[in-house]
C-alpha cells in the first residue's frame, strides 16, 4: 500500500464530507489516508495561548480536529490505514507541500477555513491552482451516487493528466465516464455566424474528441464511454454535466476547443459552479 491520499480537515461540515470522500476514495485505491490539520498561529501574533494546567489550547483543539476526523474515516471505511499529521503555517502551502508524496489532496469546498484567519474556499482554490497532481474539492454528500463520472476534453497533451485520473476513477468506481468537448464557433465582428457551417464544425470536433479517446479507451475498455460534444461554452457544459455526476474531472492548463477560452478561466469557472465534486489535475 504505497499511494497516499491526502485529505484536509478543519471540523466543518465541509471538511467531514471530504473526509469520507477520501476514506471512500483510499477503500477503492487500496491506498493508505493521511489526515492534515494546519495551525496558523500569524493571526494570534503570540507563540502560543496557554490555559494553566491545560497546556496550549490551539495545539489541543487541533489534536481533537484530526482525532474526530479519524474517527469519521474509520467508521466510514474500518479497513483501511489511517494516519493523522499536524502541520504549521499557511493553510494553503502546508496543504499544497503534501502534493509530491501523494496520489491526491481533497478539500471541502468550504468550511472554517483551515485555521485561524483563512477561508477554506480560499484555501481549495489556491491548492487546486498550484499544487502538482490531483487536487479533488468535495461539494457534494458522498452517500449520493449518480454513477458517471465527468471529465473535460481540451487540446490532446493538455488533457492526458486529467483522462488518466477520469478513467482510473471510473473504473475503480464502475461508473460510466462522460467526456465533455464544449466548442463555440468563431467569433469575428464582420462575418456573421450564418457564413459558418455549423454542422460541419460539430462533425469536426466529434472527430477531435474521438481522437482524444481512442488509446485511453483502449486502455480501459472496462469503462463505458459516453462523447458528449456540445456548442456550448465549456464552463456551461461542465456545469450542465456536473448535475449528473459524481465527479467532474478537469485540467489546470493549456487552451479549450478550437483554441477559444483559457483553461484556468475555466477550471476556475467550473470550480465555482459545479454541482457536485470536482478533481483539478495538474501535472
Amino acid at each position: 500500500m504505497n499511494r497516499v491520499i491526502v485529505v484536509g480537515a478543519d471540523g466543518s461540515n465541509a471538511a467531514t464530507a471530504a473526509v469520507e470522500w477520501a476514506a471512500d476514495d483510499a477503500a477503492r485505491a487500496g491506498a493508505r489516508l493521511r489526515i492534515v490539520h494546519v495551525v496558523d498561529r500569524t493571526p494570534y501574533e503570540i507563540a502560543k495561548i496557554a490555559t494553566p494546567g491545560q497546556g496550549d489550547v490551539i495545539m489541543l483543539s487541533a489534536q481533537s480536529v484530526l482525532s474526530d476526523a479519524e474517527a469519521v474515516a474509520r467508521k466510514r471505511q474500518p479497513g483501511i490505514d489511517v494516519g493523522c499529521e499536524l502541520l504549521q503555517g499557511a493553510a494553503a502551502a502546508a496543504l499544497r507541500s503534501q502534493a509530491g508524496d501523494s496520489a491526491e489532496i481533497v478539500i471541502g469546498g468550504s468550511g472554517l477555513g483551515g485555521f485561524p484567519g483563512a477561508v477554506l474556499g480560499s484555501v481549495s482554490t489556491h491548492v487546486a491552482g498550484h499544487a502538482h497532481g490531483p487536487v479533488v474539492v468535495v461539494r457534494s454528500d458522498p452517500d449520493t451516487a449518480h454513477g458517471e463520472v465527468v471529465v473535460g476534453l481540451e487540446d490532446y497533451h493538455a488533457c492526458e493528466p486529467a483522462l488518466a485520473y477520469a478513467f482510473e476513477q471510473a473504473m475503480l468506481r464502475a461508473s460510466t465516464l462522460r467526456a465533455v468537448y464544449a466548442w463555440q464557433p468563431p467569433a469575428h465582428a464582420h462575418i456573421p455566424e450564418s457564413a459558418y457551417d455549423l454542422d460541419e464544425i460539430h462533425a469536426t470536433q466529434c472527430r477531435t474528441a474521438a481522437v482524444i479517446l481512442r488509446g485511453w479507451q483502449q486502455r480501459y475498455p472496462q469503462v463505458p464511454v459516453i462523447e458528449d460534444v456540445r456548442r456550448a461554452h465549456p464552463v456551461d457544459a461542465l456545469v450542465s454535466a456536473s448535475a449528473q455526476a459524481d465527479l467532474v474531472v478537469v485540467g489546470s492548463q493549456g487552451r479549450g476547443a478550437i483554441g477559444t477560452v483559457m483553461l484556468g478561466s475555466v477550471t476556475l469557472g467550473i470550480l465555482h459552479g459545479a454541482r457536485n465534486s470536482v478533481a483539478v489535475v495538474r501535472p
